[in-house]
């Protein structure tokens, strides 16, 4: 079942995220809309997204990152699949990584394997 972004809720949902202006605002909202576990998980998945971005092995990716190996298939399956999420901001991280580290901030650690 394909997820439906017209429904108003989940539009209203992109455009408040949209209207993020820096990062202090993004962590702010993300803090208040989602649990402490709920923002892990979600970092977990994007490192998983990096490390197999770099082919190392699903269960070593399950040892540094904690996550199932059903789940990091899944994510295997979603960044070789064809809306590219998962590699566009990928590809965006490591230009402001390689281009501008300052631009990380002092809180995100972006680990090489």
């Amino acid at each position: 079942m394909e997820f439906n972004w017209n429904i108003k809720e989940n539009k209203q949902f992109v455009e408040s995220i949209l209207l993020l202006k820096d990062r202090k605002e993004t962590e702010a909202f993300l803090r208040d809309l989602l649990t402490e576990s709920e923002l892990t998980e979600f970092a977990k998945r994007l490192e998983a997204a990096r490390l197999l971005s770099r082919n190392t092995q699903y269960l070593v990716i399950s040892e540094k990152t904690g996550l199932s190996s059903t789940t990091v298939a899944r994510i295997s399956k979603w960044l070789k699949g064809p809306l590219g999420g998962y590699r566009l901001i990928l590809d965006r991280l490591s230009n402001i990584h390689h281009h501008n580290p300052t631009k990380l901030g002092k809180g995100l650690s972006l680990t090489r394997n």
